[in-house]
């Protein structure tokens, strides 16, 4: 059985959903990052970047054991394992590859500094708010155009660059869009949201995961302890 370490957080939805999608056998193990549970040495042997989410597989490759971390890995590799949303021939597959990347340069990283300067800074900077809530906007619209023409992120195929995308916009509304400027991504988006392992997949650890509660808890996933040497 697969055990993933995980929090209820967008990246950790991905492979949530795609376990969900493949029909794998999985145990969620908690990590807790408000608690700091991703500085604990027996996560960091697994993960060095302390990030969720992290696998171990009992059965890799070569039949050993493997351990992952960085989830655009994770989902390539049960993509590779299940033979499952990532197509077979090289120029399909490249084109679902460039939008995964897509996810993991820019839409991860831009909109979560958007939800983080609109919602969680403690100061209210306009210039950081508007170079990202700007950025996202952007991002929306590549999103869009390229939903314009393709009926998934990828291609004529749900696959891994969609299973990637889907829970980073989740918080639309945090990141300062409106679905409805987008018809062709809130078309996509409600597809997507609608698969019963997609439902499935984000309520993993749901009930956890609370707003941020306190300076100490604010420290730990902003502050100086993300930044100390280990």
């Amino acid at each position: 059985m697969i055990e993933v370490f995980t929090w209820a957080t967008p990246n950790g939805h991905k492979v949530h959903v795609m376990l969900e999608e493949c029909d794998l056998p999985y145990r969620a193990i908690p990590v807790n990052i408000g608690a700091g549970d991703q500085f604990k040495p027996e996560f960091l042997a697994i993960s060095p970047n302390n990030k969720i989410p992290a696998i171990t597989d009992p059965h890799g490759p070569d039949g050993k054991p493997i351990s992952l971390f960085e989830s655009g890995a994770i989902l390539v590799y049960l993509a590779s394992k299940t033979g499952m949303f990532l197509p077979r021939t090289d120029r399909e597959r490249f084109e679902v590859l460039q939008w995964l990347m897509f996810q993991m340069g820019s839409v991860g990283p831009m909109l979560g500094q958007a939800h983080h300067f609109r919602m969680y800074a403690p100061e209210k900077i306009p210039y950081a708010i508007d170079r990202y809530s700007n950025e996202a906007r952007r991002i929306y619209s590549v999103i869009d155009k390229r939903l314009a023409q393709s009926r998934f992120l990828g291609g004529k195929d749900y696959s891994i660059a969609d299973i990637a995308t889907f829970p980073w916009l989740r918080s639309w509304q945090n990141q300062g869009i409106t679905l409805s400027d987008y018809p062709h991504l809130q078309e996509w988006f409600n597809a997507i949201d609608a698969r019963p392992a997609v439902q499935r997949g984000v309520k993993v650890l749901a009930e956890l995961r609370k707003p941020v509660r306190d300076e100490k808890e604010r420290e730990i996933l902003f502050g100086k302890t993300q930044y100390e040497r280990r």
